[in-house]
């Protein structure tokens, strides 16, 4: 890689003489000027605003192409070699390739931008006092000892010369003119070059909307990567700067794994600046992105800088498609260090002729997210028992981002629930304005507050499920073990589901059963029942026990009539909840993952190759999945067989009815002393989810009568509900 073009001071010393250098020449050209133009243009106030015979028969003198302005005196050669010679004028010849004659050019577009006496020298030399900025005209001119390489020097400024290509310098047409020549065109340099020579620190303006500049101190060995990755990074960083070759990476992985601090490593460990660059943040600009990422990587030049580019795999699926094939054409030439970085992993058709090295940054293993979260906690003056703190590093699979978000959190809202529940504290009407009262109030500030278990998990569940929630509808359990009525067998297996999420970080991590399984590490469960029977109930129970989410996934945005698209929606849900942390919930499962048919027709065919990828995606998750399903039996047998616990759902008996019915109302809901749940549970033969049915509506009915709940709101509550469900209905005895 090239180095920075050097500090301020030597880089303006350079500049002011070639600035001087420049003088020289202007002042023979002058003199020849004032031959070819006469000696009263000199005193001419309207030069070039009109002509008249005189001026016509002197320009027909002269042999047609020749530059008025040639002397004899100034050797040309030695000129352009002294102009090349300074470092600042090196720098650009080296990084773009320039000659010496594209050199002379810089400095004499960029006189004017430093001393406006030249717009009055240009204005002169040009034979018109409206001219004063250079023409192609005038450069050649100046920089040309015959016709002959007049005509040759022109290809500087065609549109694939080094110059012009790059957008070092612009050819603007005079606005003056309709269609004018080459020769009449005027010569702008580029803002960043201007900048560049000028030794102006900070980024270009045109960048500062989507780039910044930063010096980290950010370091390679503290940051959460495995060791062989780190000197990997070093190895392929330091044969890069040293050879001053390209190297290309890409990192991928989960927001929050580092990507972004490992490149600010990177650049502090070479001693140089990061340039980060979200295009994302430009997609609405109105702008030529060929030329404005131009600018971009001749900044990254400028400063000695590794470049940065985030959320390149949203850039692909955003409007950024020319965009990013811009950028990729840059990055075929580019001799720099460039990080790109994604969720998704790099895909090879991106850029078949691109030499990239995709690294994959991983979420940390049971031991990583242990250390992390004992690091943050330490931190935060919080010790935890050893089975709190393996509880939160089993059930939630966080970034190390996340969980130091985690912590901070944790202590936020404990010190918000402490602040709202202490009363002596925030009552200034009985303070006196004097230094003893406030220093009174400052002694009776709020005490250290330190979270608790469920504050730390609630955290935790704040930092993930973002993007499953835009999937699936959130569940906020609010059932326990004390509200759902299951035989005692059923109880042990939902208990047993616990003790299997809860103990993950035991038997994968430190029993080592994780090494022994590369897919099935989650928790595929079936719950299988009639309607009612309380599966939902169940799930939510689970989800309460484990203090995580529960997403229950809305099959009807999931499954799709056309070819592929069920197969993207599932991917995405799964996607998601890998970092989601959370339960997934499939209802009526049986619909999605229903038996594999005989293949008659072509969709038959495509609805087994949809069966087939969700085998493979449920292997592949590392959750918890429950399915519930009212038919067990149209379960596919590779699905059955890939689950780890079935629990039958039965129709409740009498005496489970029975307990149902104790457990659905509130204690504060008033019933009625003729209130007889035996005779319910006999009499009304419905699953529980019916019963609570019953319930509320028979609550509503008393509060319309403005009584507590009578036995007759039940009976006509039931009788609802077995009309619902096309049934008749009626109490014995009535």
């Amino acid at each position: 890689m090239i180095g920075n073009i050097g500090s301020l001071k030597p880089c303006l010393s350079d500049l002011l003489q070639a600035l001087q250098e420049l003088d020289k020449l202007l002042e023979q050209a002058g003199i020849a000027a004032e031959t070819a133009y006469g000696a009263e243009s000199v005193v001419d106030s309207y030069r070039g605003l009109y002509i008249n015979q005189n001026d016509v028969e002197r320009i027909l003198q002269r042999e047609p192409v020749t530059s008025p302005l040639r002397s004899p005196t100034v050797d040309l050669g030695k000129f352009l070699a002294n102009i090349s010679s300074y470092s600042s004028f090196k720098w650009l010849q080296q990084t773009f390739g320039l000659s010496d004659f594209d050199i002379a050019l810089i400095l004499i577009v960029l006189a004017p931008d430093i001393d406006l006496r030249y717009e009055r020298i240009y204005a002169y030399l040009q034979d018109d006092v409206t001219r004063k900025r250079p023409t192609v005209d005038l450069a050649l001119n100046l920089l040309c000892n015959s016709a002959q390489e007049k005509l040759a020097k022109r290809i500087h400024f065609a549109a694939d010369a080094p110059l012009i290509h790059q957008g070092l310098l612009h050819v603007i047409p005079d606005p003056n003119q309709i269609q004018p020549s080459l020769l009449a065109h005027y010569l702008k340099l580029d803002e960043q070059i201007t900048r560049i020579l000028l030794g102006e620190p900070g980024l270009d303006q045109r960048l500062v909307r989507f780039c910044y500049l930063r010096h980290s101190k950010y370091l390679l060995d503290d940051l959460p990567l495995t060791a062989d990755i780190k000197q990997g990074l070093k190895a392929l960083t330091v044969q890069a700067w040293q050879t001053r070759s390209s190297l290309h990476l890409y990192f991928h992985g989960f927001p929050g794994l580092g990507k972004e601090k490992t490149a600010e490593a990177l650049a502090n460990y070479l001693g140089v600046p990061l340039i980060t660059a979200d295009l994302l943040l430009a997609l609405d600009l109105k702008v030529d992105w060929e030329y404005l990422l131009q600018l971009l990587f001749r900044e990254a030049q400028h400063h000695n800088a590794i470049i940065y580019l985030p959320r390149f795999d949203e850039l692909l699926a955003e409007d950024g498609k020319v965009i990013t094939q811009n950028l990729l054409n840059i990055l075929v030439n580019y001799q720099g260090i460039a990080i790109l970085a994604g969720k998704k992993a790099w895909q090879n058709k991106i850029a078949h002729n691109l030499n990239i090295i995709a690294i994959n940054f991983t979420l940390p293993d049971l031991a990583q997210r242990r250390a992390f979260w004992q690091s943050n906690l330490a931190q935060a003056g919080i010790q935890l028992p050893e089975d709190e703190l393996e509880s939160l590093v089993s059930r939630f699979r966080l970034t190390p981002a996340q969980i130091s978000k985690s912590v901070i959190t944790a202590c936020n809202q404990a010190l918000w629930q402490e602040a709202k529940r202490n009363q002596n504290i925030g009552d200034l009407s009985t303070v006196e304005a004097n230094s003893f009262q406030r220093s009174k109030v400052k002694e009776d500030s709020l005490p250290p507050v330190l979270p608790s278990i469920s504050d730390l998990f609630a955290a935790a569940r704040m930092q993930s499920g973002e993007d499953l929630a835009a999937l699936a509808r959130k569940i906020h359990p609010k059932y326990t073990w004390n509200d759902i009525i299951l035989a005692a067998d059923q109880i042990d297996q939902l208990r047993e589901i616990c003790h299997q999420a809860k103990y993950r970080s035991v038997v994968y991590g430190q029993w080592g059963f994780g090494r022994k399984l590369s897919l099935g590490k989650g928790l595929n469960v079936l719950f299988s029942g009639s309607p009612g029977t309380g599966k939902t109930m169940a799930a939510e129970v689970i989800a309460n026990e484990l203090q995580i989410d529960l997403y229950k996934i809305d099959l009807s945005q999931v499954v799709s009539k056309y070819i592929g698209e069920t197969e993207k929606n599932l991917d995405r849900i799964f996607t998601a909840a890998q970092s989601a942390n959370a339960i997934l919930f499939f209802d009526e499962a049986d619909a999605l993952f229903g038996k594999r048919s005989q293949v008659k027709d072509a969709h038959d065919r495509y609805a087994n190759i949809e069966v087939g990828y969700l085998l493979q995606k449920m292997e592949e998750y590392e959750g918890v999945a429950i399915l519930a399903t009212n038919l067990r039996d149209n379960m596919d047998d590779a699905f059955v067989r890939r689950i780890q616990i079935i629990v039958e759902f039965p129709f409740p008996n009498e005496e489970d009815r029975q307990r149902i019915w104790q457990v659905i109302f509130p204690p504060e809901a008033p019933l009625g002393e003729d209130v007889d749940f035996g005779v319910l549970a006999k009499e009304i033969k419905l699953a529980g989810g019916n019963i609570k049915n019953i319930g509320l509506a028979a609550a509503f009915y008393a509060a319309s009568d403005g009584d507590a709940i009578q036995m007759s709101h039940l009976i006509k509550a039931a009788a609802r509900e077995h009309q619902k469900l096309g049934r008749t209905w009626q109490m014995h005895g009535l």
